[in-house]
């Protein structure tokens, strides 16, 4: 009986180790998990009026990144100024030919197709939205807000947006920026919010109405392409306290009347 209850003992005391030792190894590795790192490229094409839909893809392609915002976006459309590009689905020709996956947000009917803004992705979408944005001047062009769920690994995700503001009047820009504001920080996943603003730094909507969001680009100007004299293209992150900002950059790159921008951002897990 006294053997049985020494190696009892024993055995238990085996256990209680092993157990504090998972625990422990539990501890450590859920500490030092380490932080998801995520490129982002912003670009405006100007309806690729000044490149072709190879030159663009190639550029993008050459910066692998991990999900892309575009801006000016046709869609079938039939433009004196671009004809080489007419009848061409803009985000499709360019998905096929980086090989990322693609979304695309419509703002207005226009020349025989559409216009408006698109997503690339290396991961794939859990969910898209086009949302239009409002307006104050019943006659200026509608504006919109795409909105993707990118699920970067098994069921982990972050969400992804992508606009194009007004810029011919600045209040109703800043009514703009307020529904984004009111739409994003509602999502239930960290954000990333890339776009043409049409807004400078020293703008209400940028100075106030982005205020709580992660601003993670340089404020280099990025319009006009040939001299660039404003900043109005940014990527931010939303909460604050979810990311970290790694690196940006402004590319010289003459393939639009913008500047394409990236940057590359940490999610803290």
């Amino acid at each position: 009986m006294k053997h049985i209850r020494l190696i009892s003992l024993f055995v238990l005391t085996i256990l209680s180790t092993a157990l504090i030792h998972c625990h422990d190894s539990y501890g450590i590795a859920h500490s030092q998990e380490k932080p998801v790192r995520l490129k982002v490229l912003c670009y405006n094409l100007r309806f690729g009026e000044l490149a072709s839909l190879e030159e663009l893809a190639a550029f993008i392609k050459e910066q692998n990144p991990d999900v892309v915002a575009l801006q000016e976006v046709d869609c079938r459309t039939y433009r004196e100024l671009a004809p080489k590009q007419n009848g061409l689905d803009f985000v499709t020709e360019l998905g096929y030919h980086t090989g990322m996956l693609t979304a695309y947000g419509k703002a207005i009917p226009y020349k025989g197709g559409y216009y408006g803004v698109g997503i690339l992705s290396k991961y794939p979408f859990a969910s898209v939205e086009r949302i239009y944005l409002p307006k104050i001047i019943p006659e200026s062009e509608q504006r919109a807000l795409l909105v993707v769920d990118v699920e970067y690994e098994e069921n982990q995700y972050f969400t992804f947006a992508c606009t194009h503001l007004d810029f011919s009047n600045a209040e109703q820009n800043q009514v703009q920026v307020a529904k984004l504001n009111e739409i994003l920080q509602a999502k239930t996943h960290p954000v990333i919010l890339a776009g043409d603003f049409n807004a400078r730094p020293d703008s209400k909507s940028i100075s106030e109405g982005m205020n709580d969001w992660k601003r993670v680009c340089k404020l280099e100007p990025t319009s006009p392409a040939k001299n660039p004299r404003s900043k109005i293209d940014y990527v931010f992150c939303y909460p604050q306290d979810k990311w970290e900002s790694v690196e940006a950059t402004v590319y010289q790159v003459q393939l639009s009347d913008h500047l394409p921008i990236s940057a590359v951002v940490e999610l803290k897990k």
